[in-house]
């Protein structure tokens, strides 16, 4: 009796020693609870806990005032300061060495004194000067305080009278992109680029270094399929469980985080599936150079946090000295961040990111033919 051609097709694919290899290696990977925790659980914490936690701003920071001026004025002053959140008044003494005390124990992190004479000068249109102390053990926080404090206190001064400042030059500044100034819009980009990073790695050592504590990787050998298929068979399950990894972080930072996706859809996926490829080569490096998993694993941290930390993923890379935004170019995250960056807040298309998808997939080919080598010679 003669076939149906796609009845052919199919049982010809079927016997395919390939597809088989592929078929048994995405059943293992599904029984595998553990490897589907990796999969699914770390990236959507990760995504959840960066999102929130990883922002330049401030908010709440303990502010002590001292109002030695104590009129309606030198409370107004006091009341401005607190209106955005970023101040919340925890001291208010008239007593300056308590305020210094304060500070000195880290019960508060700013102080402000108003003195005596505030409200008289500015009633006899002179400069009134108010103290600003603020704690810089926290370089960072510390500037932040003082960039929203002295913009609050100016924007007082602006609103009692006519005393302003005409400038001859006005600047008119508008914010593309990011109109809200939303600090997770850059953070979230990142932390993706840095969960798939985590995820990939771990995920294919980990398969590889417990196929040789099992034995299985031995049975391979014994059967007629050559090497480079059961890499490909390897390959393949993990391809398609990071794909799914990557959609999953996607939605939760659209959904949750509000986050942008102004781009092409099929260039997002393209750029993710060539940097999946090169995560997955650094886990097979790491792999066939750890003797066990708990090995694998603390060898993958020991990789991943260099590659994460210069990458641009949790602070830009202009802050960093120049020697190390020089070893940023030998970076796949770098090239991968900055492509999903403009793929979703700027909405660019392949005529704008093409040097950087040339340079990661450079690193694909690289790695991928690196790992595939000492596959092969593991397996030899």
């Amino acid at each position: 009796m003669k076939l149906n051609p796609f009845v052919q097709l199919f049982r010809k694919f079927a016997d395919d020693r390939l597809i088989a290899l592929i078929v048994k290696e995405t059943i293992q990977i599904l029984r595998d609870k553990q490897q589907l925790f990796l999969l699914i659980f770390p990236p959507v914490i990760q995504v959840c806990l960066y999102g929130c936690a990883l922002s330049p701003d401030v908010q709440d920071l303990r502010l002590g005032i001292v109002d030695e001026c104590k009129t309606y004025k030198s409370r107004e002053l006091s009341s401005a300061l607190v209106e955005n959140r970023v101040f919340k008044v925890t001291k208010a003494k008239g007593n300056r060495s308590d305020l210094m005390t304060a500070i000195e124990q880290g019960k508060v992190d700013a102080g402000v004194i108003i003195p005596p004479d505030f409200d008289r000068k500015i009633s006899q249109k002179q400069t009134a000067h108010v103290q600003l102390i603020i704690d810089a053990v926290d370089a960072n926080t510390a500037g932040i305080a003082q960039g929203y404090s002295t913009q609050m206190i100016t924007s007082f001064g602006n609103l009692l009278g006519d005393r302003s400042l005409k400038l001859p030059v006005k600047a008119d500044v508008s914010y593309i992109y990011n109109p809200g100034l939303v600090s997770s819009w850059f953070f979230i980009p990142g932390v993706l680029g840095l969960v798939i990073t985590l995820a990939g790695t771990l995920v294919s050592s980990v398969t590889l270094v417990k196929e040789k504590d099992s034995g299985t990787l031995e049975q391979l050998l014994m059967t007629p399929a050559e090497s480079w298929e059961i890499l490909v068979a390897k390959i393949v399950p993990l391809l398609i469980m990071l794909n799914g990894t990557v959609l999953l972080s996607l939605g939760i930072g659209l959904l949750f985080f509000n986050i942008p996706f102004r781009g092409n859809f099929i260039t997002y996926m393209f750029v993710s599936n060539i940097y999946i490829f090169v995560v997955i080569s650094i886990g097979i490096i790491l792999a066939t150079v750890s003797k066990n998993q708990r090995q694998a694993i603390l060898t993958s941290f020991f990789f991943n946090l260099p590659l994460i930390q210069l990458s641009g993923s949790l602070s830009p890379i202009e802050s960093m000295p120049y020697y190390l935004r020089f070893l940023t170019y030998f970076n796949p995250l770098r090239y991968y961040i900055q492509c999903i960056r403009n793929i979703l807040l700027k909405g660019v298309d392949l005529d704008v990111i093409w040097k950087d998808m040339l340079i990661l997939f450079v690193f694909a080919v690289v790695f991928l033919s690196f790992s595939a080598s000492r596959f092969r010679k593991q397996l030899g």
